[in-house]
């Protein structure tokens, strides 16, 4: 297996990650999961659009420009042959010895980058069938909006899920939903869409962006607002929305189906037309 490692394509078992390493012992950088579709990246540049403001955001100097991170993804994709796959990059802030808390001082330490890329195939059957899911309290940290190697909040969120039998945790935070465990999180409402606006307590999506084109296309109002938990009994559809998983229906909550405990109309609309978009 081909991976690539700072600026170059390697085989997986010369890769070298030093024990000091920030990413190891703070979770000191950056990731990004992109779909591939018919050997292309999609929505390349609005991941990376994500990936520089991330990395303003922590006070980190990509070591990359955009032409040069797609250009080596580009090639990763062609020597691993994927088709319809995913790619997974990440960017450590490096090597600083001794270990230190303080940031290093820029141009001390050399960012890390490393990626993979791996084929799947989307889901049909979840897709259809959607997933059951339960509250949990949200209690990660307060920059949600960075897409940070710090995924510990998000783990456990999902492991108490998983450890009740559900599929995926809905996260609360002060009596309001915020997101899924690795998810933007969706609510239709009187038949308009709902979702928790940007900001620090979620993560801007990249698959939020082309539904929201798409719900426009299609003459569908979405509200950017949070949504209560105790307007849950009024939730007519749910799902939720990320890069690798596309468009996943939510059909039960805390043991109760939502509707009639089947995807929702408006769900699988928008799954047709996500899926359309990709083509």
């Amino acid at each position: 297996m081909h991976v690539l490692w700072k600026d170059k394509i390697v085989e997986r078992d010369t890769v070298k990650i030093d024990i000091e390493d920030r990413a190891y012992q703070y979770g000191d950088g950056l990731y990004e999961a992109m779909r591939v579709y018919n050997s292309k990246m999609y929505m390349f540049d609005e991941h990376f659009d994500r990936l520089d403001r991330c990395a303003k955001e922590i006070r980190l100097d990509l070591p990359f420009t955009r032409a040069e991170l797609k250009a080596n993804l580009e090639k990763l994709i062609a020597v691993e042959s994927i088709k319809e796959g995913e790619v997974y990059l990440q960017v450590s802030r490096g090597v600083k010895s001794p270990r230190d808390h303080h940031l290093p001082l820029p141009g001390t330490v050399e960012p890390v980058l490393t990626a993979n890329v791996i084929t799947i195939e989307r889901d049909v059957e979840a897709q259809e069938k959607g997933h059951t899911s339960c509250i949990v309290q949200d209690q990660r940290w307060l920059h949600c909006n960075i897409k940070s190697l710090s995924l510990l909040g998000n783990v456990l969120s999902l492991n108490e899920a998983v450890e009740k039998g559900y599929d995926d945790a809905l996260l609360v935070r002060d009596g309001y939903f915020t997101e899924a465990s690795a998810s933007n999180l969706w609510f239709v409402i009187d038949g308009k869409l709902r979702t928790h606006e940007d900001g620090n307590l979620v993560l801007p999506g990249i698959t939020k962006i082309k539904l929201r084109e798409i719900a426009k296309s299609l003459g569908l109002e979405v509200v950017e607002k949070a949504v209560p938990v105790t307007m849950l009994d009024q939730v007519e559809e749910c799902f939720a929305s990320n890069s690798v998983h596309e468009v996943m229906p939510i059909v039960e909550i805390d043991g109760k189906p939502v509707r009639d405990g089947k995807r929702g109309p408006i769900t699988k609309l928008l799954q047709d037309k996500y899926i359309e978009a990709t083509l």
